[in-house]
C-alpha cells in the first residue's frame, strides 16, 4: 500500500515535471508563432509587407527606442510594447537578415536620448514626474537615407502595420517616383477668404508628397518632363491646347495617368457661392479634357451625374439639420468595387459626391475594365438639378433607376492615336501601350468625405481617422501606376467598421414610402386648393366671406383625407422603429437564449451520451469477470 502511495506520488511529480518542460520548450519553440482567427485576419503579415521585407537589395538598420522599464508601470503600455517589439522582431526574422534591429532604452541625459532625437524620435513627458518616455522607430539605409515614426500613439494601432512597412519601403527604394501633379482644385491649402484662416493641404495629396517627389504642374506647360512616372489630372477644366498636346504626347510614350473629373466638382473655387453646397445656378463646375478622353476610348458625359438609391446616403445639408438621404452622395461598399483589380480589391468602402458615369466608345482600340459602379438602382440626373439645391429628398421626385450598373472608375489600358494628328508632337501613335484611371469624380479627394478627426490622444496632436477608403484608393491607384504595388496590400485591410446592412436596407425601404406619402399630400392639397378657388369664382357675392355648403362639405373631406394622410405618415415612421426594435429583439433572442440553450442542449446530449457509454463499459466488465 505504502508502495504504491509512492509510485502515485513519484508519477505525479514526474507529471509536473514533464509539464514544466513542456512549457518551457513550447514556448521556446514556437515563439512568435501566433493563430489568427479574426474574420479578416487583422493579425497577420499582410503579402505587400513580406514582399518588401524580403525584396530589400541592401541591408536596413531599424532603432527601436522603448522605455521598457517605465513601461513597467504602465500596463496597457507595456503590452502595445510588447506587441511592437514582437512584430519588428518577427519582421527582422523573415528579412534574411536584411533586416537589422536594434532595442534601444534610453537612460535620462545619455548619448542614445540624444542620437535618438537626431534620428526623429521624440520622447513623450509621463507620470508625475514628468520623465521621458520613448516608444518611437528610426530607420536607417547605406546611401544615408533616414526615416522615422516619431512615437507609436497606441490609439492608431491599426495603422502600425503600414506605418512600419511604410517606413522599410522607403528605406528600400533607390528613388521615389516622380508624380506630376495638376489640378485646378486648391488641394496645396492657402487662404480661406470665408473664414480668414489658413487652409491645411488635401490629405490625400500630403500624403502621396511622402510616398512621392510630387511636382506641381501648371495649365501653362508644353512639354512633360521625361522622368515624371505618373501623371495626375484633377478636375481638368478649360487647358490650353499646347497642355493638352503636351498631355497627349506623354501618353503616346506610354504614360501612366490617373485622371478625375467630374460634371460638378463641389470644390471648384471659380465656381459662384461657397456657402451654397453645390452651387449657385449656372454656375459650371465640370470637367473638360477636350479631345483627350476621346482618343483614349472613354465616353464621359459631363451634363449627367449618378443617382442611386442603393448606394445614397444620409447627409445634413447645413449645421443642425436633420440628415436626409441624397442620392447622388454615394457610398460605395466592396461589392462596387473590382475585387480582381490590385487597385480595388481589398478595399471596403468609397465615398463620392455628385459623381459622372464613364462608357467605353464603340471602335475604341483600348480594353475598359470597370472599377467603381453604381448599384442596379442607379440613373442619371441632369446637373440643373442641384442648382440651388436645398432639399437632398427632391432628387428622389420622378428619379427612375434604370436597372444599368453605371461605370464610376475604370482602367484603360492599350494602344492609342493621338488626339492632335496634326499637331506639332513627334508621336502620332502609341509607342508604347497606355496605362489610364479615370475616375468621374474629383469630390472623392476632399477630406470630408472620409476622414474627421480622431479623439485627442495624450501622446500627440489630434490625428486624422479615416472612416472610407478614398484615400487608399488614390495612393493604390499611383503605386500601381508607378510600377509598385507593394504596399497595396498594406493599406487595404479589412475595415472594424460592421455596418448595420439590413437597418439601412429597412430605412431606405421606409424612406421611400414615406417620400411617396408626402408627395400624395401635396397632390391632394394642390387638387383641393384648385377646387375651392373653383367654387370660389362660381359664387355670385365675391366680396362675401361665407362657404357654401358645397365649399364646407369640400373642406371638411380634404380635413378628414389629410388627417387619414398623416395617420399614415406616422404609420411609416412607426413602421421603421418597429421594423428595426423587431430585429434587434430577434438578435438579443438569438445570442441571449436560443445559442446558450442549443450549447446546453449539445452539452447535455454528450454528457448523456458519456454516460450511457460508461454505463455498457461498466455491464461488458461485468459479464466478463467469472
Amino acid at each position: 500500500m505504502k508502495q504504491r502511495i509512492l509510485l502515485g506520488r513519484g508519477a505525479l511529480l514526474a507529471l509536473a515535471v514533464l509539464f514544466i518542460g513542456v512549457t518551457v520548450l513550447s514556448t521556446w519553440l514556437l515563439r512568435g508563432w501566433r493563430i489568427d482567427l479574426t474574420e479578416n485576419h487583422l493579425y497577420t503579415i499582410a503579402p505587400g509587407t513580406q514582399r518588401i521585407v524580403t525584396g530589400l537589395k541592401e541591408p536596413v538598420n531599424l532603432y527601436f527606442y522603448w522605455s521598457g522599464r517605465t513601461a513597467n508601470e504602465y500596463p496597457a503600455l507595456k503590452t502595445y510594447g510588447t506587441r511592437v517589439q514582437e512584430f519588428l522582431q518577427e519582421l527582422a526574422t523573415r528579412s534574411q537578415g536584411k533586416l537589422r534591429l536594434s532595442v534601444i532604452d534610453p537612460e535620462p541625459f545619455s548619448e542614445d536620448e540624444d542620437r535618438a532625437a537626431e534620428r526623429g524620435v521624440r520622447g513623450v513627458p509621463i507620470g508625475a514626474n514628468g520623465e521621458t518616455f520613448y516608444f518611437g522607430l528610426a530607420g536607417t539605409n547605406s546611401t544615408d537615407g533616414h526615416e522615422a515614426i516619431a512615437f507609436f500613439d497606441p490609439a492608431k494601432e491599426e495603422f502600425l502595420e503600414y506605418d512600419v512597412a511604410k517606413l522599410i519601403y522607403q528605406l528600400g527604394r533607390a528613388k521615389k517616383p516622380v508624380v506630376g501633379w495638376l489640378s485646378s482644385l486648391p488641394m496645396n491649402g492657402g487662404f480661406d477668404p470665408a473664414t480668414g484662416q489658413p487652409r491645411e493641404p488635401w490629405y490625400v495629396l500630403a500624403q502621396a508628397e511622402q510616398l512621392f517627389t510630387v511636382k506641381e504642374l501648371t495649365p501653362a506647360l508644353t512639354r512633360v518632363d521625361p522622368d515624371v512616372d505618373v501623371l495626375v489630372l484633377v478636375h481638368p477644366k478649360s487647358l490650353p491646347e499646347p497642355a493638352q498636346q503636351a498631355i497627349d504626347q506623354f501618353a503616346l510614350r506610354g504614360g501612366r495617368l490617373l485622371v478625375f473629373v467630374d460634371p460638378l466638382a463641389e470644390q471648384d473655387p471659380g465656381a459662384g457661392n461657397p456657402d451654397m453646397p453645390f452651387g449657385a445656378a449656372g454656375a459650371d463646375r465640370s470637367s473638360q479634357l477636350g479631345a483627350l478622353l476621346g482618343a483614349w476610348g472613354v465616353e464621359f458625359r459631363p451634363r449627367e451625374v449618378v443617382g442611386d438609391l442603393s448606394y445614397g446616403m444620409a447627409v445634413a445639408m447645413r449645421a443642425g439639420d436633420a440628415p436626409t438621404r441624397h442620392i447622388a452622395i454615394l457610398g460605395l461598399d466592396a461589392t462596387s468595387l473590382d475585387a480582381k483589380d490590385v487597385v480595388t480589391s481589398g478595399l471596403g468602402n468609397i465615398n463620392l459626391a455628385t459623381a459622372g458615369h464613364l462608357a467605353h466608345l464603340k471602335g475604341a482600340t483600348t480594353t475598359f475594365t470597370p472599377l467603381l459602379q453604381s448599384s442596379k438602382l442607379a440613373g442619371v440626373l441632369p446637373i440643373e438639378r442641384f442648382a440651388m439645391l436645398m432639399d437632398p429628398a427632391t432628387l428622389q421626385d420622378g428619379f427612375k433607376p434604370t436597372g444599368e450598373r453605371y461605370t464610376l472608375a475604370a482602367r484603360i489600358t492599350g494602344n492609342v492615336k493621338s488626339a492632335f494628328p496634326n499637331g506639332p508632337g513627334p508621336l502620332k501613335a502609341s509607342a508604347r501601350p497606355l496605362n489610364l484611371i479615370v475616375v468621374a469624380d474629383s469630390d472623392l479627394l476632399s477630406d470630408y468625405l472620409w476622414l474627421r478627426d480622431a479623439p485627442a490622444s495624450f501622446f500627440g496632436p489630434r490625428a486624422k481617422q479615416a472612416w472610407a477608403h478614398n484615400g487608399d484608393f488614390v495612393w493604390n491607384a499611383l503605386d500601381n501606376l508607378a510600377g509598385s504595388n507593394d504596399l497595396i496590400s498594406v493599406r487595404g485591410r479589412a475595415s472594424f467598421a460592421r455596418p448595420f446592412e439590413r437597418v439601412e436596407a429597412l430605412r431606405r425601404d421606409a424612406e421611400g414610402r414615406l417620400r411617396a406619402k408626402e408627395q400624395e399630400l401635396e397632390q391632394q392639397l394642390s387638387a383641393t386648393e384648385d377646387k375651392l378657388t373653383a367654387l370660389q369664382s362660381k359664387r355670385a357675392d365675391q366680396s362675401g366671406l361665407i362657404f357654401t355648403p358645397e365649399q364646407e362639405k369640400e373642406i371638411e373631406r380634404f380635413e378628414a383625407e389629410k388627417l387619414r394622410i398623416r395617420k399614415e405618415l406616422r404609420d411609416v415612421r412607426l413602421g421603421l422603429n418597429q421594423d428595426i426594435r423587431r430585429l434587434g429583439s430577434e438578435l438579443k433572442l438569438l445570442n441571449i437564449v436560443v445559442m446558450p440553450a442549443i450549447f446546453a442542449l449539445l452539452a447535455l446530449a454528450v454528457a448523456a451520451w458519456r454516460r450511457k457509454r460508461q454505463a455498457a463499459i461498466l455491464l461488458v466488465q461485468r459479464t466478463q469477470k467469472p
